[in-house]
């Protein structure tokens, strides 16, 4: 039942790669504007709490966008729960949400660097997991250089901000966060230690 469940869940994240693959890059760009004091003119944001969006996939962006408006709209029981990003993704249509993915989607993100001290323990960690806890390696999902898979939904997370990743990490731990597929990512989340989600978050923001 559980490999039904993933299969149909995979199937639903292609068909929303094709809705978000209709998004007018152009037309992003304009309605993209008040994005840009969180997340940068171009989708790399300056402050490390806002995630870096340019060269995200399309498919991904437009994913969360839904996903922050369902959490405003159903009272928080449902979507993924941001008090900003809620505010900010409810006036959008549905074609305004794949515009503006498009247009972030269009950018390139800027390069991250990870420490010396963590490449070691982080490389072993997300290219080949943990199997006495339970822990897949992480290229398994977002590949060998982090980019992730467009159509299956896994986004791509090189040189992604440190800190960025830290939080949605520790939430996905916590379950504060719970609108990942299969609750893949609050199963892994929740066998890290602090330690593991620093040097991961670290380790992932110079992976190229």
């Amino acid at each position: 039942m559980k490999k039904f469940a993933l299969s149909l869940t995979l199937l639903v994240g292609l068909v929303g790669g094709v809705n978000a693959a209709e998004g007018d890059p152009e037309a992003g760009k304009a309605k993209a504007a008040t994005c840009a004091a969180c997340h940068g003119a171009d989708g790399n944001s300056m402050v490390d709490m806002y995630p870096k969006i340019a060269g995200q996939h399309a498919e991904y962006i437009y994913k969360q966008l839904k996903e922050f408006k369902l959490g405003m709209t159903s009272g928080g029981s449902e979507g993924r729960v941001d008090p900003v990003m809620g505010g900010m993704a409810m006036p959008l249509s549905d074609q305004d949400m794949k515009d503006v993915s498009a247009f972030f989607a269009s950018q390139t993100m800027t390069q991250g660097a990870t420490p010396e001290n963590v490449i070691e323990k982080g490389e072993a960690l997300y290219r080949g997991g943990d199997l006495e806890r339970g822990i897949p390696a992480c290229q398994a999902c977002h590949g060998p250089r982090g980019v992730g898979q467009s159509l299956a939904g896994f986004p791509m997370i090189s040189f992604q901000h440190a800190n960025y990743t830290k939080i949605q990490l520790e939430k996905f731990r916590s379950g504060e966060r719970a609108n990942d597929m299969n609750a893949i990512m609050r199963d892994i989340a929740k066998k890290l230690t602090d330690e593991d989600i620093e040097i991961l978050s670290k380790y992932v923001a110079g992976l190229h």
